[in-house]
């Protein structure tokens, strides 16, 4: 379907570029598929105001993320983007009439940013990168049944309504919101898989140790601290075993200590400075064996983890917590499962493959079955396909009017 001269603007609450790779991805596709793409999100100090970057005009609201905090201090950072964002959009609306507007959560109530856009014929978009009623259970430790989760259930409802269109990351959250109320039609997945300018399968260099490597954000849930343990309990009996760590967040400091506490300084490299992906797949590519190490909760266990896709797309062999969102996409013979929490059995399954190389090298060929039917040449062809038709959709009701 023709995607020229379609005139897209993105909501983000949060930085672009690099912040968020699903956006900046989403945001490129378009460009190439000849589409005119705005962004609006957040502004780090020193930032110019509207810059390009790849072809994405990028308009940055005088706002900074709070990462640290209760829920109060994350809701006041919500209404305040929302409320800026709002009139920002409006008034580019009004100078440029998009066709679509796609807004990225969290929160979902940001959806309501393009009222104005709405109310004259633009179609709306939400993307939903995370399921916020799961996301708040796991964060704050609430049930499902709570008070606070019922109104974030509430605006996800309302949020959902409103928008024309809703896509998230896998089928099982699909099926989640699909379950909640949300109709089948209206709704469609975009994974958020590697992108191939950068992902691809290469040969590794050969190394003395045997190499372990866990990249992205340091979270508690993302069980960051369990494969240090693993690590600590087998380094006298593979004493040439090693973990590289890489990436941010709140738990970062807690992991340093934790490496310190235990002397594994030898065993175990931490690091949380920005590099470029060349770099990164470069890092990754170095390691035997990559590790996700998830803990089981409500929002784990419907992710299927960006970093694991980028794995595939690498063709590096990974051990895996089996939560119900990885084993609907990846089986046992493209990936070494163990029980989440399981401390014991992830040191095995270290331990299997530190001397099975030919289990090693025959899930470096198989993981890669995922990237063969799940790959962002063709999911970013569906997307743009999405847009057009709705675009297309905009451009007739105008026409009516």
């Amino acid at each position: 379907m023709n995607t020229s001269n379609i005139r897209h603007c993105m909501v983000v609450h949060n930085y672009y570029p690099y912040a968020e790779t699903r956006v900046q991805r989403e945001a490129e596709a378009l460009v190439a598929a000849g589409c005119q793409v705005d962004v609006i999100c957040l502004r780090h100090a020193g930032d110019p105001k509207t810059e390009t970057v790849g072809g994405v005009q990028v308009h940055r609201l005088p706002l900074r993320h709070h990462k640290k905090g209760g829920l109060l201090v994350q809701l006041w950072d919500y209404l305040t983007f929302f409320v800026l964002a709002f009139f920002k959009l409006t008034r580019m609306h009004l100078a440029r009439r998009y066709h679509v507007v796609q807004v990225h959560n969290l929160p979902d109530f940001l959806v309501f940013a393009a009222l104005v856009p709405k109310l004259t014929g633009c179609r709306v978009i939400l993307d939903l990168h995370d399921l916020m009623p799961e996301f708040y259970c796991a964060k704050f430790g609430r049930s499902m049944d709570s008070w606070p989760v019922r109104l974030i259930r509430l605006q996800e409802r309302l949020s959902c309504r409103f928008a024309d269109h809703v896509i998230t990351v896998t089928e099982p959250w699909r099926q989640a919101l699909i379950g909640r109320g949300l109709p089948a039609d209206k709704s469609s997945v975009v994974m958020n898989l590697a992108d191939p300018r950068y992902f691809y399968p290469a040969r590794r260099p050969a190394d003395g140790r045997f190499r372990l490597i866990y990249h992205g954000t340091m979270t508690r849930r993302y069980g960051i601290d369990l494969v240090v343990q693993a690590v600590d309990r087998l380094r006298r009996e593979l004493p040439d075993i090693h973990l590289t760590l890489h990436g941010r967040g709140d738990y970062l400091d807690a992991v340093v200590g934790m490496v310190e506490a235990l002397g594994l300084g030898e065993w175990v490299s931490i690091g949380s400075e920005f590099v470029p992906l060349d770099r990164l797949t470069d890092l990754i590519r170095s390691a035997h064996v990559a590790v996700v190490a998830y803990r089981p909760d409500v929002f784990t266990a419907g992710i299927l983890p960006t970093k694991l896709m980028e794995y595939a797309a690498l063709g590096v062999p990974a051990i895996v917590a089996r939560t119900p969102g990885i084993a609907a996409y990846f089986d046992d013979e493209m990936v070494q499962f163990f029980p989440p929490e399981d401390v014991d059995a992830l040191a095995q399954c270290i331990r299997t493959l530190y001397h099975d190389r030919a289990r090693l090298a025959a899930l470096a060929r198989n993981i890669q079955k995922f990237n063969q039917r799940y790959n962002w040449t063709a999911q970013r062809a569906e997307y743009a396909d999405l847009v057009a038709r709705l675009a297309a959709s905009a451009r007739r009701k105008g026409e009516r009017e």
